[in-house]
């Protein structure tokens, strides 16, 4: 949603706010994807939504004040958010990490903040917006990202421009059943997101320990005291720990039957994923790519490059100021 109020004198800062369920960066910028400032909050969301969005106001009026800015400069805000939430009325609606964010017109509460035109949009989109745009989708005119982390979603850049579906719904490739069971993920058993996501290798991996106890295997990963993570699995897999190997590998080949499904429907030039296949490289990318070239239609899957994301850690900021830039209507940057 893009809501004006008021009127704007040398409107040429931009705001990007991401928030997730442990914590919410403010970034304010001119020039994006360059971030002049940044402040970093824990959202806790069990105090409910007021306290993170008090502590957004106020890290975006630290922020411009540290820039020698006043609120008036502000061109737009742009707030990436997981789902479920509506970018036409610019409302939050309790997504998993935010179960007390009932309903939060975010929209709304930041434009009569600021005086000026906010946009908000999920985290997968905004990322594919940022990818596309500043990272490894640049020069793309079809392409897919995916966000895999504790969840997987994906965001579809179609001639050019973002995808978003009938009702905003498209990319939620996390969904799809994969398998009749398996681990658990969109409250689906064998579902993508319960494959190749962060949750999904969690699962996968506790799976596989008590698999390898019962055969008398051994692994780095048994002096874990608790649950694995996928942490855990990477760490070993560095180390060259074959149980984590073969984790990495599972995850991976199911990865690669999901980038098939998205290759055949799709038709992508480039496959761009963030989170755990910037972190496990070769050892998740390599059977992924394997297995979507066996699966996928031959045609499609030869002009469609699978890289993981290049903004790293950076991509939650830049995304949120990409969103900000739409909502100022400059999609490319603004002048200093």
């Amino acid at each position: 949603m893009r809501l004006k109020v008021g009127a704007r004198v040398r409107a040429n800062w931009l705001a990007g706010v991401d928030i997730g369920g442990t914590k919410t960066a403010v970034v304010v910028s001119r020039q994006p994807p360059e971030v002049a400032a940044r402040i970093e909050f824990a959202t806790a969301p069990e105090r409910g939504p007021d306290h993170a969005i008090r502590s957004i106001q106020a890290a975006i009026r630290e922020l411009l004040a540290a820039q020698s800015a006043a609120p008036e400069g502000m061109a737009g805000i742009g707030v990436s958010c997981g789902s479920p939430l509506d970018p036409i009325s610019g409302t939050i609606h309790s997504p998993p990490n935010l179960a007390t964010w009932i309903d939060v017109p975010i929209v709304e509460i930041l434009a009569r903040e600021f005086s000026c035109r906010v946009s908000l949009e999920n985290d997968a989109n905004a990322g594919a917006m940022a990818e596309h745009r500043y990272g490894a989708g640049r020069g793309c005119r079809h392409m897919v990202f995916l966000t895999m982390g504790t969840g997987l979603g994906a965001g579809i850049v179609a001639n050019g421009r973002l995808y978003r579906g009938a009702n905003d719904s498209a990319g939620e490739i996390g969904h799809v059943r994969l398998t009749r069971t398996g681990p658990v993920g969109y409250r689906k058993a064998g579902s993508v997101e319960g494959w190749a996501s962060g949750g999904g290798m969690a699962q996968v991996a506790n799976r596989e320990l008590q698999a390898a106890r019962r055969a008398g295997r051994d692994s780095a990963l048994f002096d874990v005291l608790e649950n694995v993570t996928a942490r855990d699995v990477l760490h070993a897999a560095r180390a060259g720990d074959k149980l984590a190997l073969r984790i990495a590998s599972i995850c991976g080949r199911k990865l690669g039957e999901t980038l098939a499904i998205l290759v055949d429907i799709l038709n992508p030039e480039r496959i761009v994923i963030g989170g755990l296949a910037m972190r496990f490289g070769q050892l998740v990318l390599g059977p992924a790519r394997e297995r979507m070239r066996k699966e996928a239609l031959a045609h499609a899957a030869a002009v469609c490059q699978v890289v993981p994301a290049e903004l790293d850690e950076r991509i939650g900021d830049v995304a949120a100021l990409c969103l900000a830039q739409e909502a100022a209507g400059r999609p490319e940057n603004p002048e200093p």
